[in-house]
């Protein structure tokens, strides 16, 4: 076991404790912010008040970007959990040619750019799919998230199925049961764990996506994100905003913590 000198552990702390604060200190100023009487957001805080969040929650706007964000993201994730599950089985169980391509084109989109994968899909639907008549609408933003939402439960899918053993599986089908039947009672249960934690993550990826609904969301319509994004040019909504901010970052420890709890039966 590596043993650390009592100079190496302490200038480690000083580091990992300039980490932390460099990330959650800007956290604690929004949600200390959300409870600041004042129109505009300021350091140190003269007045708290919950006036805020009362006019938070009775702003219409609001409520219906959440609704969207969430529509949004279950929509995204479940297309997901389909796709995600069904390549991830194809690509570990079987053999066939580009197998290694398809294993790259499933996980390319994660690796663009936000903006790439927002012109693109932007361009596809403005200029190929529109002049032949089909409006994608609301639905095309939830297939924009879906692309890359379907990394997260390829992953999490694919490193579980690669752990587990096909014998279990061959004595079901041995024993007379059918390939839905194997798979419903013998593989689904042995890689659950790892289905719903991928499901968390890519649910928790598109909620909180901004640029690629930049360029695919219908006109008039807001996901929370995009609602923060446009807010943040007025000044005087800075307060609204924390509030909004203060939802999500308390919002973000349930995924978080979920699949946390979920990696432990993974591993």
């Amino acid at each position: 076991m590596l043993r650390l000198s009592t100079g190496a552990k302490v200038i480690l702390g000083i580091i990992v404790a300039a980490v932390l604060a460099f990330m959650y200190v800007p956290l604690f100023l929004v949600i200390s912010n959300s409870f600041n009487a004042a129109r505009i957001s300021s350091w140190p805080i003269e007045e708290f008040s919950t006036d805020w969040w009362g006019k938070t929650f009775a702003n219409e706007p609001v409520r219906a970007a959440l609704l969207n964000s969430v529509l949004v993201g279950l929509g995204a994730t479940a297309i997901a959990l389909v796709l995600g599950t069904l390549v991830a089985y194809a690509l570990q169980r079987f053999d066939f040619f580009g197998k290694q391509a398809v294993n790259l084109l499933v996980v390319l989109p994660i690796a663009l750019p936000g903006i790439v994968t927002g012109v693109a899909l932007n361009n596809t639907f403005n200029q190929v799919l529109e002049p032949i008549g089909i409006h994608v609408g609301y639905f095309g933003m939830i297939i924009a998230h879906a692309t890359f939402c379907i990394v997260m439960v390829f992953n999490n899918v694919f490193a579980r199925l690669r752990r587990l053993s096909p014998n279990v599986e061959e004595a079901s089908r041995d024993l007379g049961a059918t390939p839905w039947q194997t798979f419903r009672l013998i593989t689904f249960p042995q890689f659950r764990s790892a289905f719903i934690a991928g499901g968390i993550l890519a649910f928790a990826l598109s909620f909180d996506e901004v640029v690629v609904t930049i360029f695919t969301a219908p006109p008039g319509v807001e996901t929370l994100p995009l609602w923060i994004f446009n807010q943040m040019a007025r000044p005087n909504e800075a307060s609204m905003v924390n509030v909004v901010a203060t939802i999500v970052i308390i919002a973000s420890f349930i995924p978080v913590w979920a699949s946390q709890r979920l990696s432990k039966d993974i591993d």
